[in-house]
């Protein structure tokens, strides 16, 4: 199996730790962003636009690859890489978290997941071994255990129950998981009790897995309650193995949850963003259809150096959004992703150099609770 991490600095003011993480396609410097490729792409990006941007690892989509085109399909192109052109690593979650999200649609039992396609309504049966099995066909560098996303809010009793169900399954995907192409995380679970959540690492470590994540968080949780959580629980997974915190977040999320001691994210938050118009700056969240930037000339962001900053004006950016505007996504789309990944890049350098809690501070004023 060709995978390592090593941390290789510590800030000496939090749990914060850059490392590196090695898979066959590369070095991935952490803490680390991974956009999100659900369907074997990043929305309105061009894989050339994730490479000139630095990103050296993706997200894409068990649930939605395995509907549509079919694992089979990608497998008999060459998997993921081949199919999508992508030369850098890529991570698959299981599907756990997609089935939680049309639970209207789905019956969960011991043996695994019955469900109907939220595309035609066609019945499909998803269990641990399946969810791996589809992910080996997907041919992802990192692979996620099949888990049941506790929702919010529920009863400790449910939640205990969910969570005993995704240690379970976390133990039928390490039995089958035979590919040493490919390494599984196991994802910790137990909704909003913390105790369940000690619970269930502990179980997982017993299981064994190359790394751990923590799943389970924005489903509708206050964000005190998701902070406390992660400060809990993140110091408490093994120092010398990778630490993933799932679906999350803001920029704030991110720079508290690295100095928790988080090497790895994934959100659709800057993509999605991007798309609705709503654009992460060094300056704050621009919303660019007001009106104020209607004949505004400056850049988006005179901190940023990306190439739609230093080509195009914030009015030309509102009349692209405001006109419906295919542009509008791609560009947008391109400075929410060197927004995030820039970030990533200063949060490893202030670990390095000890500035960790002034760029926290700095988010922080400039963001605000909403941040």
């Amino acid at each position: 199996m060709s995978f390592s991490f090593t941390v290789q600095h510590r800030d000496p003011s939090s749990q914060a730790r850059c490392g590196l993480l090695r898979t066959s396609r590369g070095d991935i410097q952490t803490p680390v962003f991974m956009p999100v490729g659900t369907a074997a792409t990043v929305k309105a990006t061009p894989r050339e636009f994730l490479q000139e941007l630095g990103a050296s690892i993706i997200l894409s989509n068990t649930y939605h690859l395995y509907l549509r085109p079919g694992h089979e399909l990608v497998r008999d192109l060459g998997g993921l890489h081949d199919f999508m052109r992508w030369s850098g690593s890529i991570l698959t979650d299981s599907g756990g978290f997609q089935v939680y999200s049309h639970r209207q649609l789905r019956n969960i039992r011991e043996e695994g997941v019955e469900f109907r396609s939220h595309l035609d309504g066609s019945k499909h049966f998803l269990s641990p071994e399946r969810s791996i099995r589809v992910q080996q066909a997907l041919g992802a560098d990192l692979i996620m255990a099949f888990d049941d996303c506790t929702p919010y809010p529920v009863s400790r009793s449910e939640a205990r129950e969910s969570m005993l169900r995704s240690m379970r399954w976390a133990e039928r995907c390490r039995r089958v998981h035979e590919d040493g192409t490919q390494t599984l995380f196991g994802i910790v679970q137990g909704g909003m009790f913390a105790e369940l959540r000690q619970e269930s690492l502990q179980r997982l470590l017993e299981t064994g897995f190359a790394g751990l994540a923590l799943g389970g968080f924005s489903v509708g949780e206050p964000k005190p309650m998701m902070y406390d959580l992660v400060a809990e629980t993140t110091p408490q997974l093994p120092s010398k193995a990778p630490r993933y915190l799932m679906g999350v977040g803001t920029p704030l999320d991110l720079v508290y949850c690295v100095r928790q001691g988080v090497d790895m994210f994934d959100c659709v938050m800057p993509t999605r963003n991007a798309r609705n118009g709503t654009l992460f700056t060094w300056q704050g969240k621009v919303h660019i259809k007001n009106a104020r930037y209607k004949d505004d000339p400056d850049p988006l962001d005179p901190e940023c150096g990306c190439k739609v900053c230093s080509t195009y004006s914030r009015a030309y950016l509102r009349h692209l959004y405001v006109s419906g505007e295919i542009l509008s996504s791609i560009l947008n789309t391109y400075h929410n992703l060197a927004f995030y990944l820039g970030l990533m890049e200063r949060v490893r350098a202030a670990i390095r150099n000890g500035g960790l809690q002034k760029l926290a501070s700095l988010l922080q004023d400039r963001y605000g609770d909403g941040g």
